[in-house]
């Protein structure tokens, strides 16, 4: 039969059959590995959110802007949908959760944080003292 069309339908005849294309035979896979980031567990300041790199102590505060580090804020306890806003059994309530206390529960708060970069291309090149050394530093580029 003889058709313009030649889609599937309902005046197909039985007899008429297409037969299916070979499947196409591949190889065995090739395994390429993917640069995945890394992780890496970080501490950072509740009032700015700065990597703290130094150990959390009784007198630790932020480099950045100086707020202090051994807070209820800081610590991995903190939960403010709890009593106390501690899930650890405090003896009396901290009223002020961001200033520096000497609760014995506190253990410092770390996320778990993709690493973006590695360290050699996130330095930033040194500024130039003079608006000049950038331009000259240009213009060797193209020497003519």
């Amino acid at each position: 039969m003889n058709r313009k069309y030649r889609q599937r339908g309902y005046q197909d005849d039985p007899s008429e059959k297409k037969s299916a294309p070979p499947p196409k035979t591949q190889g065995p896979r090739e395994f390429r590995p993917r640069a995945m980031p890394a992780f890496r567990e970080t501490a950072r300041c509740s009032m700015c959110g700065t990597t703290v790199t130094v150990a959390i102590g009784p007198g630790s505060q932020c480099l950045k802007c100086g707020a202090d580090l051994y807070t209820c804020k800081q610590c991995r306890f903190f939960d403010t949908g709890l009593r106390n806003e501690c899930s650890q059994p405090v003896p009396e309530r901290i009223v002020r959760k961001d200033i520096r206390n000497q609760c014995q529960f506190f253990e410092a708060k770390l996320s778990i944080e993709r690493e973006t970069g590695s360290a050699e291309v996130s330095k930033a090149p040194p500024n130039p003292k003079n608006p000049n050394d950038a331009r000259r530093a240009f213009d060797a580029l193209f020497k003519k």
